[in-house]
């Protein structure tokens, strides 16, 4: 490939104590959290809402936050919650996303606590010296500038920050390959009451083989998680799969969205043939964000792994407590990775149960001002899919967001952080932790 010499001179535009990139579901929890603790912050997101795959993915639901004893997601998760079941941004379950009123809600959070962020910023590359990052690299619609930071948090989901600096990290299984992604649509015109009526109640996917005998579908994928009820007439879907996807490559990521919008229509001749109460409905919308499950996974001071998937997985830094199963999607669309799926999603804990996640887990062990939360935080692929979820993004990216600003009293460093001073105002602002 033919390689040209590129060299600019930019403008530094802003300088700041915390510089987040990503504005999904752990980049304001950090950004919101350290901006409380008094640290100047700002958010580059390369899209044009807060929230990531919530809002600008059209995820119809959050997963749980709790272990159904205790609400493991409590200080910044809680506060959003509690906030979206008074505002609308939640629908009568208390889980199915209100996708604008949620958008509304993460702005107002974000500029209450003084926040400052830009949409179309989109983070390129970094200057570092040493183990620290100094300078991150934007590309916006007024050019290309830097922004100075004294510490940086990295809540792209793909690991880009931490990637541009050259850390070491993991992609999808040993060979390489990654879960599916999903195109999320949004439907109108649904009968809810027949849906969930009697005669209408049964698994999305309970005609799916009957499907398959009539060439509705280009694959036989089981793996159907299906429709979220998120208005009085509107559903959620969560429905197909965007196999062999890569997340960090644009051509891959370009014939997904294509064969995502394609493959909507085959599951709406599905809903409306097969599944009652879907006879009349039409599609509204399908995401302008593709929800891409599994990319990179940064190596952290500690990686978490499926052997600390059990409830007495405890550790002296200790920054929270979480429950998911581990929910690998198949990585094929035949019997074999339907039946590999039901049998990982069958790991879980039992109720009032849950396990820790350690502050080390945050840490890129090949830098010193920089910490990563959401997706790609020091695990392996199965403790990824058990903490990827909304609920487990507002956990760790509280606990990061908490932990820069608790440094930048000692030089922004991420190892001289006390862990008691952490765990102690992570529990003053509501995190669950119980064993510090």
């Amino acid at each position: 490939m033919k390689k040209v010499n590129y060299t600019k001179n930019i403008d530094v535009k802003y300088e700041v104590d915390v510089l987040v990139a990503g504005g999904g579901p752990s980049g304001v929890a950090a950004a919101i959290v350290a901006a409380r603790e008094g640290a100047k912050v700002r958010i580059v997101e390369a899209g044009s809402c807060l929230g990531g795959l919530g809002t600008a993915g059209l995820v119809p639901a959050f997963m749980q936050f709790s272990d159904g004893v205790n609400f493991l997601a409590g200080g910044f998760g809680k506060e959003l919650l509690d906030r979206c079941k008074k505002e609308n941004g939640v629908y009568k379950n208390g889980s199915s996303i209100r996708v604008e009123e949620l958008k509304f809600i993460y702005e107002n959070m974000v500029a209450e606590s003084g926040v400052e962020f830009t949409y179309h910023t989109k983070l390129i590359d970094v200057i570092k010296s040493g183990r620290e990052v100094t300078l991150g690299i934007c590309a916006a619609k007024s050019g290309v500038y830097a922004i100075a930071a004294k510490t940086f948090i990295d809540c792209t989901g793909d690991a880009d920050l931490c990637h541009l600096a050259g850390a070491e990290t993991s992609f999808g299984d040993e060979d390489g390959n990654t879960m599916p992604g999903t195109l999320c649509s949004l439907w109108s015109n649904v009968d809810w009451e027949v849906v969930r009526s009697p005669e209408g109640v049964h698994p999305d996917n309970k005609r799916i083989e009957e499907a398959f005998a009539d060439g509705v579908f280009t694959n036989e994928d089981r793996h159907l998680p299906g429709m979220w009820h998120v208005s009085p007439t509107m559903g959620g879907g969560n429905i197909g799969h965007t196999f062999g996807v890569n997340g960090c490559d644009e051509v891959s990521l370009t014939e997904a969205y294509v064969w995502g919008r394609k493959s909507i229509r085959e599951y709406e001749r599905y809903y409306k043939e097969y599944m009652r109460g879907f006879e009349n409905m039409e599609l509204a919308a399908t995401a302008p964000l593709l929800g891409i499950r599994e990319t990179r996974r940064v190596h952290c001071d500690y990686m978490l792994t499926f052997k600390d998937f059990r409830p007495d997985s405890v550790f002296d830094d200790e920054i929270g407590r979480y429950s998911y199963p581990i929910d690998i999607h198949i990585s094929n669309p035949d019997k074999e990775s339907y039946h590999q799926y039901l049998d990982d999603f069958s790991k879980r804990l039992g109720k009032g149960e849950s396990y820790g996640i350690p502050y080390r887990c945050l840490i890129p062990k090949d830098l010193d001002n920089v910490w990563v939360a959401g997706r790609c935080i020091g695990t392996d692929r199965e403790m990824q899919a058990s903490i990827r979820v909304m609920p487990g993004c507002y956990i760790t990216g509280q606990a990061a967001g908490m932990a820069a600003a608790l440094s930048l009293s000692t030089g922004g460093n991420s190892r001289k952080v006390e862990i008691p001073v952490l765990q102690s105002k992570l529990k003053s602002i509501g995190a669950f932790l119980p064993n510090s």
